[in-house]
This record gives structure tokens, sequence and C-alpha cells, in this order.
């Protein structure tokens, strides 16, 4: 007599995901801090590749708008350490270079000090400096006012502030009636500067013209610093004889430097910095695999007796592993998800404190999330294997 065929045991997808979850279902909290992990290191993935993204868009706009071809030639250092100056005739033999399309000389005062009124000890600067300049200053940086005007080149005792000595003085607004008390002068303040990235220095500067400084502070007529707009097609070669062209009897006494290379040093820093945090990222990925697989474990030998009983009543080595498989790929993809919306909202809460625009790389978003899910069916191999391996009577016998 012929024995009837027995049915295979058959696991519907419909029923994949419900059997799949039960061991999250019934104890979520540990799924809750199992998940947390695999969350923290998309998380911070997520964030380094969209803050850096964010800042380095934001300095490369600086870079367009600011221009790389400025350049700046300012006093040497000779062999004592002391300070060499610049020829009185530096700004005209280096107007005379045809690649130039804008030079614009200072001269930083530096026995002059600059404070609020004639009341303030001597000793307390605040950092703060004065710097003779001509007119064609503001045009050669591409600089703007935040208020008031700027200089005429006239010899009235008035001044420019540079925005952060503003603030330190206490000068928020161009009233007209606003003095203060420089080299021994009242100087009226007529104008105050926007910052000025690619020249710092200016920053904590009362602008004077060369005219007042000659007059009320002893200027003596050599420059320290000078701004300079080259064709950018030449700037390289015009750099490279600007130190002859200033100062053709001692070259060597000349400094000569590219401001838009300190931006470009940043983007080479914040890059090298963006891997170290990849690297700490993936080791907290790292940490919430093993704590994945560590639960599925650990979820394994509990359910022992669920598997012996699914294993006596026909269920296929598959199914098993196929329900363990799902529990691991379900919670590292809930993880995963949670991670790449915890980055996203750093990143535009980070962009929007220094006013950059919010920019996440796309592959950021769905690759860490496809990062999330490959960790959770590593991790969820080996529990998966073991539960699929497990004998029914083993199983039913230890219960």
């Amino acid at each position: 007599m012929r024995t009837p065929d027995i049915p295979r045991s058959t696991l519907r997808p419909s029923d994949l995901v419900p059997v799949g979850t039960l061991g999250l279902r019934s104890r979520p909290l540990r799924a809750l801090l199992s998940g947390l992990g695999i969350a923290i290191g998309i998380a911070s993935i997520v964030a380094v590749l969209g803050v850096t993204r964010s800042s380095q868009s934001h300095l490369l706009a600086q870079l367009d708008d600011l221009g790389t071809n400025l350049l700046t030639v300012a006093n040497g250092i000779d062999r004592d350490g002391l300070e060499t100056e610049l020829p009185t005739d530096a700004t005209a033999m280096i107007r005379q270079m045809p690649e130039l399309l804008a030079a614009a000389p200072t001269a930083k005062l530096g026995l002059t000090p600059v404070y609020r009124n004639d009341h303030v000890p001597v000793g307390q600067t605040g950092g703060r400096s004065v710097r003779a300049c001509d007119v064609s200053l503001l045009g050669t940086l591409d600089g703007a006012l935040l208020a008031g005007r700027f200089l005429d080149g006239g010899p009235a005792p008035v001044t420019v502030l540079g925005y952060a000595a503003a603030g330190t003085l206490g000068i928020k607004a161009v009233t007209g009636t606003d003095r203060v008390w420089l080299g021994g002068h009242w100087f009226t303040v007529v104008g105050i500067l926007t910052p000025f990235p690619l020249a710092p220095e200016l920053d904590q500067a009362a602008l004077v013209s060369f005219e007042s400084a000659t007059r009320f502070l002893g200027y003596d007529g050599h420059p320290s610093r000078l701004y300079l707009r080259a064709d950018p097609n030449h700037v390289a070669d015009v750099a490279t004889r600007l130190a002859r062209t200033a100062n053709p009897v001692d070259p060597s006494q000349v400094q000569v430097s590219r401001p838009s290379d300190a931006l470009t040093a940043q983007l080479k820093v914040k890059e090298a910095g963006a891997f170290l945090f990849l690297g700490l990222g993936a080791i907290a990925l790292l940490v919430g695999a093993i704590g994945i697989a560590n639960v599925m474990v650990i979820s394994v030998l509990e359910r022992r007796v669920e598997i012996g009983l699914r294993r006596a009543l026909g269920a296929a080595r598959g199914h098993v592993a196929a329900q363990f498989i799902t529990e691991s790929l379900v919670l590292a993809a809930l993880g995963g998800a949670a991670g790449v919306a915890i980055g996203a909202a750093v990143t535009v809460a980070m962009a929007a404190d220094q006013g950059w625009s919010v920019l996440i790389p796309a592959e950021a978003l769905w690759g860490g999330l496809l990062v999330a899910v490959a960790a959770g069916a590593v991790a969820g191999l080996y529990p998966a294997l073991r539960a699929a391996y497990l004998a029914p009577t083993d199983a039913l016998r230890t219960s």
C-alpha cells in the first residue's frame, strides 16, 4: 500500500513579517535599545556627511564670491627677527605690472591705540589697531559697508571701523556724533564695515586716510600691507614677481601670500576631519550590529521551545531561519531609518545655526539605510542558522 505524500510546510510572505517580528513586539524595550546602536551609527555617518558637505558648499561659495585672485604683499622679517619696511614707492612700482587689476596700499600704525574715549587705561587696547588706507581698498577687496560711508581720502579726522572693532567699541550704528580716541586725537566714526573673510586683520582695525594719518598720527609714508587683484589667468605668475617688484633691492624682505589659500586649507582640514568622524560612526555601527547579534542569540535561546515545536509540526529549517533573519532585518531597518532621520535633523540644525545651505548627499540617505540593513543581515545570520539547525528533540527536551 502506497504511503500518502506528506504535504510540505509552507510559509507565506504575508506571514513572514508578523512571525518575524513576534520577538520584537513581545519585548519592545529590548528591541528599542538594540536598534539604538544602529541608529547612533547611521546618524553619525549621515550627520558627518551632511554637515561636511554643507560646510564645504559654503566655503566654495565664499571662494567664488571673493575670488581666488587676491594677493597680499606685506612687510617681511629680517635675520634679527625684526619687522622690515616696504619701500615708500612699493605701491607705485607694483601698479605698473600689466597683469594687475587693482592695488590698495595700507599701513598699520603700530604705536597708535584705539579707544572709545580718552579715559580708557592705556593697556586696554582690545586687540584693535589703526590702519591708514586709500579709497581703493573697498573696491579691491570687494568689501561692503554695514552702515555709513567710506573714507574720501581727505585730511579730516574721520575713521571707518572694522566689523569686530565696532563691536568691541560698542558702536552699532553711524550717527555722525560717535567719536573714538586715536593717537591722542578725536576721530569721528563715519562708517562701519562688514566682515572681510580674506582680510580678517581689517575687522579689528580703525581705518583712516593717508592724509589724516600723516597730519595727525605721524605716518612716515611706508606701506605695511598691499591688497592686490590680479588677472585670474596670471595669478601664479604675478605672485612670483611681486617680491622683487615691491623691493628690488632685497626681495627676501617681502612676504607674498594668497589669502584664498586659507579657505582652501579649511576645505582640506574639514575633509580630513570628516574621515575621522566617519570612522567613529563606523565603529558605532559595528557596536550596534554586535548588539543586534547578541540580542538575536539570546532570543534563540529563550525561544527554544517555540523553535522545537514548530520544527516538530513540520516547519522547515529555511522557515525558521527566515523568521529570525526577518527579525534582525526589521530591527536594523528601523534603527537605520531612525538614524537617517536624526542625522538629517542634526545637519539641518547645524546649517541653520551657521547660515549654510542644507546639502545632504542622496547616497548618505539611502546608503545609510542600506548599510543598516546589511549590518542587520550579517548580525542575524549566525543566530538564524543556529535556530534553523536546532534539533526538535533537543529543544523540547530542554523545556
